[in-house]
């Protein structure tokens, strides 16, 4: 392989969904996927099969629809898991297992409560049986951070003879420095030679994810493991898009070193995980925030107006986030708006394209001016839409000051139209309870969060939402001008995803 190539292994789908509350659909999943796709990373980790037989499934459509990328699922150690693994990415055209054991004393001994000998013949074990569905094997040593570096090498010979390609050195809880991160993956990448990739995968736990990865990758690991806007478990994992653009923005440091990262497409992939998972970057994240290229401070606009280089750089352009334009309105045709939603990088099918130009048709009405964030908003919540069990047709909520809330609702179930009329503490409150009584399904609302997509007084309203129902904790969205009708469409896109588990 080229040495100065860095892969990309995008854990998104896999760890970044681990993070709380960010649990998606199939369809969503899929979306994310083809986007990674067009961002150019190489290799996508899509899921734990062996988790649930929604993780199979949607691991087993993304490996059927992406074309170029390498399909990745997570396996533990054992049989059952290899073989879900295996069966899972097998419509892929590249795929890989990725297995794991953990690696660290307090790990085998309080988890696993396996000594070293136990922990290196289960690993050799696991990696044998995954060379029997695939060609290409990684092997991870979870908690290697804290894992004696002498054990690790003695793990690395032994899983490469048995057939491993990629060596992962996850930082499981964020607990090196760079410096002894740098030292630690010098000496494997030293023992291990040509024999194999080494792989950095970190977390946040102490803020040092991205800066850890970046030190592994001047120490030689050539694989990086990574996820969009940094989500993941706990505090998160190292951020895609701060890795890919300190590589290209730091040539004095890395040199020839380089990723096959589409830099354009850092910011739309950001937009569209943020709008599926709800989970918004915070406004001062590096590269993605909405701070990321704002200027406040005087002297600082001053500097900018005379040369941008001043205090930014790297531009705004660079990943996709051009200042947002009006771009279309009420008048434009079909092609205009398809060609429009292709440069901000969809390509819909076309019956795909017919429903959300309906919607933007829609929108036109009861928005003067729309905008490219509309419209990515738009079409994403369109194409990830689940089975409408329970549609609304009508919604009217009465506010009064004395908190007497009520709303009435009228609701599509089986081609028969429901109403029903419920009072509660706030509007939301009241429009939760009527839903419920419909449905006949009670939902206990964990999370609630309301943005405006755009600008303006008509900014769309974006509205997520976390419902349990029963033992499963839904994640839900809903778009439109109007709030409340947002918050309706919400708790029923998160009520959808819970009946089509089913």
């Amino acid at each position: 392989m080229d040495k100065n190539k860095i892969i990309i292994f995008d854990t998104t789908l896999r760890d970044g969904e681990q993070s709380p509350g960010a649990s998606m659909n199939t369809e969503e999943k899929i979306q994310i996927a083809l986007q990674l796709e067009r961002l150019g990373v190489d290799i996508i980790e899509s899921g734990f099969a062996a988790a649930s037989p929604g993780d199979f499934d949607a691991i087993k459509q993304i490996a059927s629809v992406v074309h170029t990328i390498k399909v990745a699922s997570l396996a533990r150690a054992i049989e059952r898991d290899i073989e879900a693994a295996g069966k899972a990415i097998a419509p892929a055209k590249n795929k890989r297992i990725h297995t794991f054991i953990a690696t660290s004393p307090i790990h085998m001994e309080h988890k696993l409560k396996m000594k070293s000998d136990e922990v290196l013949k289960r690993a050799v074990e696991a990696v044998k049986y995954a060379r029997t569905f695939v060609d290409d094997v990684e092997f991870s040593f979870e908690d290697a951070g804290r894992s004696d570096i002498e054990f690790l090498k003695e793990m690395s010979d032994a899983v490469l003879s048995a057939g491993a390609s990629t060596i992962n050195l996850p930082d499981t809880v964020g607990f090196r420095l760079p410096g002894e991160l740098y030292t630690r993956t010098k000496a494997l990448v030293d023992f291990v030679g040509d024999r194999a990739i080494i792989s950095a995968h970190n977390h946040n736990d102490l803020g040092l994810a991205v800066a850890n990865t970046l030190e592994c990758v001047r120490a030689g690991a050539r694989q990086v493991e990574c996820t969009i806007n940094g989500l993941g478990e706990r505090a998160g994992n190292a951020a895609l898009e701060e890795i890919v653009m300190v590589i290209n923005t730091r040539k004095d440091i890395f040199g020839d070193l380089y990723t096959d990262i589409v830099t354009k497409e850092i910011y739309p992939t950001s937009r569209l995980v943020a709008s599926i998972t709800g989970i918004e970057p915070q406004p001062n994240k590096a590269i993605v925030g909405k701070n990321a290229f704002a200027h406040e401070s005087g002297i600082h606009q001053d500097g900018m107006l005379k040369c941008a280089q001043t205090y930014e750089i790297i531009s705004a352009e660079s990943i996709g986030a051009a200042k947002t334009k009006l771009v279309l309105g009420k008048h434009s045709g079909r092609h205009a708006f398809k060609d429009r939603l292709k440069e901000l990088g969809f390509e819909l099918k076309n019956d795909e394209l017919d429903k959300a130009f309906a919607n933007f048709k829609a929108l036109c009405d009861m928005k003067k001016e729309i905008f490219d964030e509309d419209l990515r908003a738009l079409v994403n919540s369109e194409i990830a839409k689940v089975e409408q069990i329970y549609s609304i047709e009508k919604l009217s909520v009465q506010a009064s000051k004395d908190g007497h809330t009520s709303a009435a609702i009228t609701i599509l179930h089986k081609n028969e139209l429901k109403e029903e009329a419920s009072l509660g503490n706030g509007s939301a409150d009241a429009i939760f309870k009527v839903i419920d009584r419909i449905s006949g399904h009670e939902g206990e609302l964990k999370d609630y969060k309301v943005r405006a997509v755009s600008q303006g007084k008509d900014a769309l309203a974006k509205v997520d939402v976390k419902v349990k129902f029963g033992e499963r904790t839904m994640i839900g969205h809903g778009l439109d001008v109007d709030t409340m009708l947002a918050t309706a469409k919400a708790y029923i896109s998160a009520l959808n995803s819970f009946l089509s588990m089913k």
